[in-house]
């Protein structure tokens, strides 16, 4: 597996795929066994990953447990992410209500993460959503606090907006900023890629694949189970699923020369710039071993080009949260 840097000022150094961890058991449907997810997890370390990302909100809490079980035998060889930011409901149950950046309960999250995960130290810590409550100075100043005690190592952020950035920036250097990105998904390319360019940031694009629709399996006839969070995103509509057909169409005819419709999608990815580092998600060993061969497909110039010329004539239909999320972004 080769490797790429996040960050210029204290590099993290990952492998050039990392692995999303909230849909073992949040977020997509029913939680699978635990020991297959452990066993999966495992799986992807032996297969060369080194870069796992979880986060406190999601299950809530159970999904950094289940992390820190399968992963505790590699410590020292694998880097975890996680994330602080929401406001965890205090009666229990599967949801947050609202969100909370305060310093003190940073630190307070800090620690409960450093629990579940069986670490002396958090790899990389990302605010998970911009609170508008706290300045974004005294975010960064709480996890500046926490390297130098030695508890966090490489600071990040989420979906955050192109001052937030440079804000938070100026007071600890940010080693990655998380964000969706995708061939059905680039927003990031106007302002925010340059910026991360510009400051030496790393990107670490969620959602690679689509939320699986540019793997190439879900048409307009497949259906989600109830608790999928995709029933509630517009670009999961019915009609929106036939819209964009068209670009899993592309894929697939870039595809039909060397690979898979999600290796291309994850290959263009990897070309776009030497510090994205793309985390897809799966709960199958197959789709494991399929997302990993990506970093050996190497798209021609041409084949970029071809790709890139095919994208721009397609619109992709549907917004890619509800609006109550989408609110949340881009602060």
């Amino acid at each position: 597996m080769q490797t790429r840097p996040l960050g210029k000022s204290h590099p993290l150094e990952v492998s050039a795929l990392g692995f999303g961890c909230m849909g073992l058991n949040f977020s997509y449907g029913p939680a699978g066994d635990r020991q297959e997810a452990i066993a999966l997890l495992r799986s992807a370390v032996e297969r060369g990953v080194t870069f796992f990302d979880t986060a406190e909100v999601y299950g809530p809490l159970t999904n950094e447990e289940l992390v820190g079980e399968a992963l505790e035998p590699f410590r020292g060889r694998v880097a975890i992410a996680t994330k602080f930011g929401f406001e965890l409901d205090p009666k229990g149950g599967p949801k947050w209500v609202g969100l909370n950046s305060r310093p003190e309960h940073i630190k307070e999250v800090a620690e409960g993460s450093l629990k579940r995960l069986r670490v002396e130290a958090l790899d990389l810590f990302y605010q998970h959503r911009v609170d508008p409550n706290v300045p974004i100075e005294d975010v960064a100043g709480a996890v500046k606090d926490l390297i130098q005690a030695g508890k966090v190592k490489h600071f990040g952020l989420s979906e955050a907006g192109v001052q937030t950035i440079r804000r938070a920036h100026a007071v600890q250097p940010v080693t990655a900023l998380q964000s969706e990105y995708s061939l059905w998904w680039r927003e990031p390319e106007a302002e925010v890629l340059p910026t991360l360019e510009e400051l030496g940031i790393g990107f670490v694009p969620f959602s690679p694949l689509g939320k699986g629709f540019l793997t190439g399996t879900i048409d307009e006839s497949a259906k989600f189970d109830a608790s999928d969070f995709r029933n509630i995103v517009p670009r999961f509509t019915l009609e929106a699923r036939k819209a964009n057909q068209a670009i899993v169409d592309l894929l697939h005819q870039t595809a039909a020369r060397k690979a898979t419709p999600a290796q291309i999608a994850l290959a263009w990815l990897l070309a776009r710039k030497p510090w994205i580092v793309p985390i897809p998600g799966t709960t199958k060993l197959h789709r494991l071993e399929e997302n990993i061969a990506a970093v050996a497909v190497e798209l021609t110039s041409g084949e970029l080009r071809e790709i890139e010329s095919a994208a721009s004539k397609i619109t992709v239909e549907g917004a890619r949260y509800p609006e109550h999320l989408q609110k949340l972004v881009g602060r």
